[in-house]
């Protein structure tokens, strides 16, 4: 770790406290916490015994608890332990049990247990006591936009210059710049930990905005028709070249209008127990070669054989985690790599025979079946309430659109878990977000479903257009 890069990880608590003094609470968290996030350098941490590692994450979390602590500490007392909780409860706590289940010991359990919920639940938490209404989930929902649109420029020029900026400014680069190069050209990392983190952050910034744009959220950002900007994001965002991100916007797309058009919230539905399925059928060891044939074909048809060839290796490599994480099925291996497959050469070495790619799959190995339910539950099943509360011809609304946007984006989010395993704390921060407002919603639905004059005002700029 630089020298600049400690000095950015030291100096963002007292920024988060500047923040705090400068600008409304809510305003302050969210700007705090996303540009943590997209600026803060990679791999760089302090490493304290009986703690976990000091990294972005943790900086973010950690400065905005404390200055909630110093500006803001009634905002704990709005939180009351809910049903909708316990998903992310059981996720933070199952480290603990998946160590004392394999006789790692007490310690082990403990600190992971400790690291997984900064990690998880600390963004989680923040998200239930700052953004639980309407108004709090508009502003993170134009900050996601905001956040998109601050990236074009960097995206821009690593596209063009390739990804340089975090070594320019923190002096290394992060990761293998073999991956960096897609498609004759360069695929933009900036300051995430991979292409394809940028990949799914420009998705859910370009989804967001279009529908901000189309419900009439908002219609200037700095002055700038928003009109204008969208189709720059748009652009910037295809030209990130993730394949996976482009087919994750389409069905969001799909998912928006289908509300839009047809008052359906279905296929947003059917993604998210097809995600449930699809954790469930593999996990168990239905998943056959023939049908994973099946898939390979679709994907070379719609796509191209070199990413058809990249997803056949990483079925190949669930297979054989898959059997692994079967002999642990309930709390999993644990951690220490316990989940990975070895076979050993004539000295006795150890040698790796799997990558392992997909977060989920990491998840079963190291968590089991209680890991990938829990974590799956925390964030897709306050969007399944939401939907219910608020059915699809109320989302086109310009008060409700915001928080459907975001709703939609954690659950492209986990869809892209199936495959990649590129952790943003964003997401988890919205999903508690969501599960504050649809706990305490009830009354506003019922006005809503009423003749309210919402309703009526999203019903005539429906039959405007």
């Amino acid at each position: 770790m630089t020298p600049q890069a400690q000095l950015a990880m030291l100096a963002w608590i007292p920024l988060l406290l500047y923040l705090f003094t400068r600008f409304p609470v809510q305003k302050a968290v969210v700007i705090g916490f996303i540009g943590a996030w997209l600026f803060l350098p990679q791999r760089a941490a302090f490493s304290f015994i009986g703690f976990p590692d000091y990294n972005r994450v943790s900086a973010a979390s950690y400065g905005i608890l404390l200055a909630t602590c110093i500006f803001d500490v009634g905002r704990f007392h709005s939180f009351k332990f809910r049903w909708l909780d316990l998903p992310m409860l059981i996720w933070c706590v199952c480290p603990l049990a998946s160590s004392l289940s394999n006789g790692l010991g007490l310690y082990d359990g403990l600190s992971q247990t400790l690291s997984q919920t900064v990690q998880w639940g600390f963004p989680y938490f923040l998200g239930r006591i700052y953004f639980n209404d309407l108004k709090g989930l508009r502003l993170l929902a134009i900050a996601i936009f905001l956040g998109g649109m601050v990236y074009v420029p960097l995206c821009l020029y690593e596209v063009r210059m390739s990804p340089q900026l975090h070594r320019m400014v923190y002096g290394y680069f992060p990761h293998s710049f073999l991956q960096t190069m897609r498609y004759g050209g360069f695929r933009p990392q900036v300051f995430m930990q991979h292409g394809l983190a940028v990949g799914v952050w420009m998705m859910a910034a370009t989804l967001v905005g279009i529908w901000l744009w189309q419900a009439g959220v908002i219609k200037k950002v700095w002055g700038i028709p928003i009109g204008w900007l969208v189709p720059l994001l748009l652009i910037t965002f295809i030209l990130c070249k993730s394949t996976g991100a482009l087919l994750l916007c389409g069905f969001g797309l799909i998912i928006l209008f289908a509300a839009r058009w047809l008052r359906t919230a279905l296929p947003l539905l059917l993604l998210i127990g097809g995600i449930f399925f699809y954790q469930s059928y593999v996990a168990m060891g239905q998943f056959t070669p023939q049908q994973q044939d099946q898939v390979l074909s679709f994907v070379s048809q719609i796509t191209n054989e070199q990413r058809a060839s990249s997803l056949e290796f990483r079925f190949d490599a669930e297979q054989l985690l898959g059997e692994k994480a079967r002999q642990r099925i309930i709390f999993g291996w644990g951690g220490w790599n316990r989940n990975r497959v070895y076979e050993y050469n004539r000295w006795g070495e150890p040698i790796d025979l799997t990558i392992t790619d997909s977060f989920w799959m990491i998840t079963f190995g190291n968590r089991g079946l209680v890991g990938i339910f829990s974590i799956t539950a925390a964030l897709l099943l306050p969007v399944v309430v939401l939907c219910w509360r608020y059915p699809a011809q109320y989302w086109f609304n310009p008060k409700v659109a915001p928080a459907i946007a975001v709703a939609v984006t954690v659950t492209l989010y986990m869809n892209d878990n199936l495959i990649n395993s590129m952790f943003n704390p964003v997401f988890p921060l919205v999903s508690g977000g969501i599960a504050g407002f649809v706990l305490q919603g009830t009354k506003v639905h019922k006005k809503m479903r009423g003749n309210h004059p919402l309703v009526a005002r999203s019903a005539l700029i429906q039959k405007r257009q």
